[in-house]
Order: C-alpha cells, then sequence, then structure tokens
C-alpha cells in the first residue's frame, strides 16, 4: 500500500515545496515587460545635473538622488544620464560632468584621463535596466565641448564611446560593468563635421552588439535645427526628443497653428529621417523653474499629449527636463505619465501662474490655460538707458541668465537681449544679442549674482553642488 505523499521521502516532499514556492513567487512578482520604442507611451526624464538643486541650494530635500531612486516604479521609461560634455580631454579620452552625483572635482579620475569615477553608480544603473528601463549617455549639453575635426576623427570616437559606456571594454570604464543602452546627442552649438561618420560607426558596433542598442536627439523646436539638423537627416535615429520650449513654437503656444510646429517634424520623421520609425517626442519642462519659457500645467499638457497621440502617429511620448524638477513639482512626470496611458492617480500637480517677462506672440485661446515662466536667475538691477548708453548695465557675464530685453555691455558696446539667453557671447553665433553701439558712459559694477541657473534654453552643465553618498 502507497504512503500518503505528505509521508513521502525527503527528497520528494523537498522538490513539491520547491514547486509550491516557485509558483507563489511567480503570482506574486509582476513580470518586468521589456521596453519597447515602438510604442507611443514612453516617457523619457533625463538624470544628472540636479537642476531643481542649482535654482534651490538651501533646499537639498529635493536635490538629485541616485539614479535607482528614480526606477521604483514604471513612471520613467528612459533615462538619458547628462552629460557627457567634454568630447577630447586628457589622454583623449571624453570627460562627464553628473553634477552633485558624480564630477571630476568630487569623485575623483582614472589616472591620466578626465574621466571620474562613477563606478559605484554601476548598480544603481542595472537596477533600472533590470526594471524594463533603458539608460543612455547624453552627450553635448549647453556649454558641453562636442565637435570633430574631420570624419576620421568621429569614426575613433565611436569605438571609444563603445568601449567606456556600451558594449566594449575599457580598464577606463565611468559606470564600471553597467552596460549602457545607447547614446543621447544634445548639440546645442558648433559644427555637425563627423557627426555622421560618428553615428554610423557607432551604429555598426552596435548592430554586432548582444542587446538593443539605441540613438536619440534632443534638437529644439525650430525646424530644422541649427546644430544637428543635417545629422537627424543622415542618420537612422530611433526617436528625437524636440524641445518644445524657450523657443516660439514652445507648448505655450500650442494652439497658434503659426507656431507650434509638431506637423513639421511628423513630416520630417516620414520623409525625410532614413528610419521610417523613427518616433518624435514632445520635449516639455518639468516645472516652471526648469526652462524659460514652455511650461505648462500638467492638465495642459495633459490635453497636448492626447490631442498629439490621436494626430500623429510618429508620436511616440513625452521627454522632460529633468527628473530632480519632476519630483520637487509634485511628481509632475506621473501626470504626464497618466496621460499617455490614460491611468489616473499618482502625485497632485500644482503649478502657479507667472508673469512672463517676455511678451507672448499671440494671446492663447482659453481652450488650453497656460503658465508663463519667469527667469530663475537674473539680473538684480537692469536699466533700459537710451540706445548707445551704458549708465549703469552691468557687463555681460557667462554664469548668469537674462531674458528678453535684458541689457549688458560687452567689448565697449551695449547689447540687448531677444529672448531667454545662458551663456550666449553677445555677437556670438546664436545671434540672442542686438548690439545697440558703441557705450556713451563708463560702464557700471555689475550687479549680477553668481547663482547657477537652471532653466534650459538648451540643456545645462551644472557644477558639482554636493556629493552624495549612494
Amino acid at each position: 500500500m502507497s504512503r500518503p505523499a505528505f509521508f513521502a521521502p525527503l527528497s520528494a516532499r523537498t522538490h513539491l515545496l520547491v514547486q509550491f514556492l516557485t509558483i507563489g513567487l511567480m503570482r506574486s512578482v509582476p513580470m518586468v515587460g521589456a521596453f519597447n520604442m515602438s510604442v507611443n507611451t514612453n516617457l523619457a526624464v533625463y538624470w544628472g545635473q540636479n537642476s531643481y538643486g542649482a535654482t534651490n541650494p538651501s533646499n537639498t530635500a529635493n536635490w538629485q538622488q541616485p539614479i535607482s531612486y528614480y526606477c521604483q516604479d514604471d513612471t520613467v521609461d528612459i533615462f538619458p544620464m547628462a552629460f557627457l560634455d567634454e568630447f577630447n580631454t586628457t589622454g583623449g579620452l571624453p570627460s562627464v560632468n553628473l553634477a552633485n552625483t558624480c564630477s571630476t572635482s568630487s569623485n575623483g579620475v582614472f589616472p591620466g584621463t578626465q574621466l571620474p569615477n562613477c563606478t559605484f553608480l554601476a548598480s544603481n544603473i542595472e537596477t533600472c535596466q533590470n526594471a524594463g528601463k533603458i539608460v543612455t549617455i547624453s552627450l553635448g549639453g549647453a556649454t558641453g565641448s562636442a565637435s570633430f575635426a574631420d570624419d576620421s576623427e568621429g569614426e575613433a570616437f565611436a569605438q571609444i564611446i563603445w568601449d567606456l559606456f556600451l558594449g566594449g571594454t575599457s580598464s577606463t570604464r565611468p559606470f564600471g560593468d553597467a552596460v549602457l543602452d545607447g547614446i543621447d546627442m544634445d548639440i546645442e552649438g558648433g559644427s555637425q563635421t563627423g557627426f555622421t561618420a560618428f553615428l554610423t560607426t557607432l551604429r555598426q558596433l552596435m548592430n554586432g552588439g548582444s542587446k538593443p542598442y539605441y540613438i536619440t536627439a534632443a534638437p529644439q523646436c525650430p525646424y530644422p535645427d541649427a546644430y544637428i539638423g543635417n545629422t537627424i537627416n543622415a542618420v537612422p535615429f530611433d526617436a528625437v526628443f524636440v524641445q518644445f520650449y524657450n523657443n516660439y513654437c514652445g507648448l505655450n503656444n500650442y494652439n497658434n497653428p503659426n507656431d507650434w510646429n509638431f506637423a513639421t517634424w511628423d513630416n520630417w520623421a516620414k520623409t525625410v529621417s532614413p528610419n521610417p520609425n523613427v518616433k518624435v517626442f514632445i520635449g516639455a519642462p518639468a516645472s516652471s523653474s526648469a526652462a524659460g519659457s514652455g511650461y505648462v500645467a500638467a492638465s495642459t499638457i495633459a490635453t497636448i499629449i492626447q490631442q498629439t497621440m490621436s494626430q500623429y502617429t510618429s508620436f511616440g511620448g513625452v521627454m522632460l527636463w529633468d527628473m530632480s524638477q519632476a519630483y520637487a513639482n509634485s511628481r509632475y512626470d506621473i501626470s504626464v505619465k497618466n496621460a499617455l496611458t490614460g491611468g489616473s492617480g499618482g502625485g497632485t500637480v500644482t503649478t502657479t501662474a507667472a508673469t512672463s517677462t517676455t511678451p507672448a506672440k499671440t494671446t492663447v485661446p482659453a481652450t488650453l490655460t497656460t503658465t508663463s515662466v519667469p527667469p530663475t536667475t537674473t539680473a538684480t538691477a537692469t536699466t533700459t538707458p537710451a540706445s548707445g548708453s551704458c549708465a549703469g548695465v552691468s557687463a555681460w557675464q557667462s554664469d548668469v541668465a537674462y531674458v528678453g530685453g535684458n541689457q549688458v555691455t560687452y567689448n565697449g558696446n551695449l547689447w540687448t537681449a531677444q529672448w531667454w539667453t545662458y551663456n550666449d557671447l553677445p555677437g556670438g553665433p546664436a545671434g540672442v544679442w542686438v548690439d545697440e553701439g558703441a557705450c556713451t558712459t563708463s560702464f557700471a559694477t555689475p550687479q549680477f549674482g553668481g547663482q547657477w541657473d537652471a532653466a534650459q534654453a538648451t540643456f545645462g552643465i551644472f557644477p558639482a553642488i554636493a556629493t552624495e553618498t549612494p
């Protein structure tokens, strides 16, 4: 007569117990889905620059946290880490600046390089990847030195990026054994020489890798983009995170068809891009202090998202600048994700209307209420003298943000800003400053504060405010 199963030999009972526990665990732990670029519900949020902390130095509770802190829910799908800000430094290698999390000044460098030792972030990155998210490295930034002398230099740089951050090998990998999921091109100045050669070579390396890799870009909304436009026309990007802020085509002008130009980018995706499946993201500020203009309330961007999603098949989701701003703004990222997925709940988002320092080009209809955004760090006192008179006008400073109408002196002339600007030299290629002529009076002592500004006409580079131990 056979014995009941309970009295089976120990090995059999153990086998049954293991099966029982395994089934229980499978039922209790949700399965993590693989990342999918082809859907239209993805949310990309830049991490690395502690944008909120840059303008709120005393509110350390809301400063940027290690990247894994933001991977504890399913809100964000793509994390571009900002920034690899210099292409060619000591030893012919690039450098990375992650503000208060990791930098050359706070974490030391690999010998003979300017690559900071951020290997403590390896497990953080892998935590996010294991949660079904992709983590990339963003190249450039507002003040980044991102350029090549020729195509051969670009091709050589592709191997460097592959070895330091992706599927290659090197003894100076900033993030240790963590293998990132691709790169982002946030190019805000300079020449595009060598970019096509760089990305073409890098794509070839990616295609031979053991997992999917992605290439994205963050052009500004005026089409074509002056600094990456030719490149995205020549190389098959997977997605573009179009910055719909700090420009006439910003989210605050959504109801003006002469300004809002997502249709132009949709047409580019379908008729110009070498990748017919490229996705176009709406790039947005995550709070009023994240950009000079273009921030809109959570309810407003929800309407914009839903309407754009229904009209354009190239729509891929939303990009936010940046993670610290979103969390400090009552989890603005949750509100955006809910609009993308049709969900509800999450953080309660509150916004405060402010008066814009730059007159709007048009009156926005009442169907969408927008929030105008003041600059976060500007001149403490600015006079408006007669043309050429520099009485009381301060000298231009690279670490101060200016808005339209602000005046400075530079090289003996009076200059007036046409719109929000940061670190754009008067008379430089950005074209933001109008030369009002030679000064007729002596220069005043600078009256500007030295606080760093988090607003992004571009995505900025901020100094390491503090180092947090992960």
